[in-house]
């Protein structure tokens, strides 16, 4: 495996120091910041291969600092630490853009295990991702992916960093239909396994602002069986 970069954003240095030893055993460069807003600053400024942040976190917490990552960078992995195991707080992760969810106290071993496969997951989407055009022009509905901007009919919409990354995956492909399994993985990552009713909420909500009758789509259609696809034929 090649050197990684990883970030740390944890104001427990305990926890820190350890996390920093097993990255380093494997290979990894690790860096690390103690405060919210330092740990942004860092994470826009320079290239990581994985983020690690903590929620609570003085000066700014790891949700808003995973939602202002994913505003500017969609593709750096991303997990989050907490020391809270609702599913609401697994949810706001998913939907802020993490890619992985470890609530404390975990073992050592599993955070290994899920950092490993993180790399892993990057590593084969370089290899075998399709090249994806940097902008996206369909029936006026407009795509620039390298500002993060969706346009329809000359006006931007606000779309939350998931449903952003859902119309570019379909945009991407028109045609091709996605279960959703398929969609959790590719958008949200492995750890959300059993979260498939995230995708409806997230594909209703997309509906709901670049569909003009949002129960009779146009360009996210239902696949029934399957899951859902972008309409080939526009």
């Amino acid at each position: 495996m090649d050197t990684k970069n990883v970030l740390i954003v944890e104001d427990d240095t305990n926890i820190t120091e350890l996390l920093s030893i097993h990255l380093s055993d494997l290979g990894c460069k690790v860096v690390s910041e103690k405060n919210g807003q330092n740990g942004l600053a860092r994470a826009q400024d320079e290239s990581f291969d994985l983020i690690i942040l903590d929620v609570m976190l003085p000066g700014l917490n790891g949700m808003e600092i995973c939602r202002k990552i994913r505003q500017g960078d969609r593709q750096t992995p991303i997990m989050m630490l907490t020391a809270r195991s609702e599913e609401i707080d697994k949810v706001m992760g998913l939907e802020t853009g993490a890619d992985d969810y470890l609530t404390k106290p975990f073992s050592v071993r599993e955070f290994i295990a899920r950092v490993r496969v993180i790399f892993r997951r990057s590593e084969e989407k370089a290899r075998y991702a399709a090249p994806t055009p940097q902008l996206i022009s369909i029936a006026g509905l407009e795509i620039d992916i390298d500002k993060r901007k969706v346009m329809l009919r000359g006006e931007r919409l606000d779309l939350s960093p998931r449903e952003f990354e859902l119309i570019v995956l379909l945009a991407s492909n028109p045609g091709k239909s996605y279960s959703r399994k398929q969609l959790l993985s590719l958008v949200w990552g492995y750890d959300f396994e059993g979260y498939e009713h995230t995708v409806n909420t997230h594909i209703n909500r997309l509906r709901g602002k670049i569909e003009a009758d949002a129960s009779n789509p146009i360009f996210v259609l239902t696949t029934w069986g399957i899951g859902y696809r972008f309409n080939e034929d526009l």
